[in-house]
């Protein structure tokens, strides 16, 4: 690559659920944006990927996160509370993209800082629709912060 050439977007997706992981990961799939996906199953994987720790020591950082908030160990709010508050990591753009659609959550998430809260549709066109959307506006409108 050329030194004008993009970058692919790096986007980690946090979340337990396996086939929410493959429709987001097909989703992801259909569009034209250039970009790597990384996957890990709960808040606690989320957090040594992000700090390159333990069995994620080569992990890249992400250039946003897909993060759930129901997961089993450390869940989508204490993984939202600990990018935020840590110096290298609360630039990283985050979208919470879970079933809830209650106030609390909702509110909660806003308030620990995350960038954009977005409730999982439940039928699968409509899914992969939002998925695709976010993947535009990161990949396409967004100005992301340059890696370090």
């Amino acid at each position: 690559m050329g030194a004008d050439s993009p970058q692919p977007v790096r986007i980690l997706v946090v979340d337990d659920d396996p086939g929410d992981v493959l429709m987001i990961e097909e989703a992801l799939a259909d569009s034209d944006v250039d970009k790597i996906i990384d996957v890990v199953s709960d808040g606690e994987e989320a957090m040594e990927f992000l700090r390159a720790e333990g069995r994620h020591e080569q992990a890249r950082r992400p250039d946003v996160i897909l993060l759930d908030l129901n997961m089993p160990r450390m869940d989508g709010r204490q993984v939202l509370g600990a990018v935020k508050q840590d110096e290298d990591l609360r630039t990283i753009p985050i979208v919470v993209l879970t079933t809830s659609n209650a106030d609390t959550d909702i509110v909660g998430s806003y308030t620990l800082q995350a960038n954009a809260y977005v409730t999982k549709p439940i039928d699968l066109d409509d899914f992969n629709d939002v998925v695709r959307r976010i993947d535009e506006f990161f990949g396409r409108v967004v100005v992301l912060p340059k890696r370090a």
